[in-house]
């Protein structure tokens, strides 16, 4: 605790010296719009009211998409100061529709262990990927697939769960990781083909994982989820396990490198700016990001922050795919086929 305090004092203190005190936005609350996975301990949020001298409001905006689409429709009146959660994939979009504003303060500046242009502060990191019930395979004797090609074989027909690209940020990686791996027609051929082979498309992540997967009760053992899954079944199973009861699968086409950032909403209350920058600071503090690992379930972007030893459960991909700024620019009309393809 007595380190954890001299963190914290240390923060303020460097954040009073950029300029920022805690009388003028005393009695201003920060509206802080998230996703609905957003979860850091009660008692770092505690904290962080006090050092800045304000309070928290945590609106919770969906999925990803989700939240991105709630920034826009309400653009002309904004419900929040400050955003966390837009990645690498809706940055596009969220900077076409102008709802952030670039935020300059240290953060901003510092090396971090991933880029992300545009006006947000890198935070997290994490790869989309296939995740599979490794009991539900081994009990069927049934091989794991090794490309994706496998899954349109009717030996895997209604086997995967996938998040709508229009209303997901895990969904969206996913279809781009596919276009990038394979290709956009091949891509596209790829998913008519999923959807004749009975492919389930849901709204969200929490749907997909909570509801449709096999481990948790449903119908689907492969799931469109993230690498560092496998070790959040390890670190909240109610007995103690040394091995995580699903797998990942990284498949060419099928892994993509997801960031998520923070940053200033674009007309905010200007009562509530400073408050705001802090937070963007706070986001990138020593015990923020190491926290975010057993409670976001995300990689730590700051240099030097130690990873949790559950993440030993979590290894990164030695392949992914990352799209350019230019080709995200696409992704709206990818977003359009790909509901042609496979909803319609």
């Amino acid at each position: 605790m007595q380190r954890r305090h001299v963190l914290y004092s240390a923060l303020a203190l460097g954040l009073s010296a950029l300029g920022f005190t805690t009388a003028a936005w005393a009695q201003v609350p920060l509206r802080v719009m998230t996703h609905s996975s957003f979860d850091l301990p009660k008692e770092l949020l505690a904290r962080f009211e006090q050092e800045a001298g304000t309070r928290l409001q945590i609106v919770k905006g969906g999925d990803a998409g989700e939240m991105l689409n709630k920034l826009i429709l309400t653009r002309s009146r904004p419900v929040a100061d400050v955003v966390y959660g837009i990645d690498n994939t809706l940055l596009p979009r969220a900077l076409g529709a102008r709802v952030l504003e670039t935020y300059e303060g240290p953060a901003a500046r510092r090396p971090a262990q991933v880029d992300m242009a545009g006006a947000l502060v890198p935070v997290d990191y994490g790869y989309v990927t296939l995740n599979i019930d490794k009991a539900w395979f081994e009990q069927r004797q049934l091989a794991l697939p090794t490309t994706l090609q496998d899954l349109t074989q009717p030996a895997y027909r209604r086997l995967l769960v996938v998040q709508n690209p229009a209303t997901s940020s895990p969904g969206q990686a996913f279809m781009l990781a596919t276009i990038a791996g394979l290709g956009e027609e091949a891509a596209f051929d790829w998913w008519a083909r999923m959807r004749a082979n009975g492919v389930k498309v849901v709204k969200g992540w929490s749907e997909a994982y909570y509801t449709e997967f096999t481990r948790n009760g449903g119908t689907r053992p492969i799931v469109v989820s993230y690498a560092t899954s496998p070790a959040a079944e390890v670190f909240y199973s109610e007995k103690k396990i040394s091995e995580p009861p699903t797998a990942n699968l990284f498949l060419k086409g099928g892994v993509y490198r997801q960031v998520e950032g923070v940053g200033l909403v674009r007309g905010g209350n200007p009562a509530a700016r400073e408050a705001a920058g802090r937070f963007i600071e706070f986001m990138r503090s020593p015990e923020v990001q190491r926290a975010l690992q057993t409670s976001m379930w995300m990689y730590p972007v700051e240099p030097g922050v130690a990873r949790d030893p559950v993440m030993q459960h979590a290894a990164e991909p030695t392949e992914f795919v990352s799209l350019t700024p230019e080709q995200l620019a696409q992704a709206a009309q990818w977003q359009q086929r790909w509901t042609r393809v496979v909803l319609k």
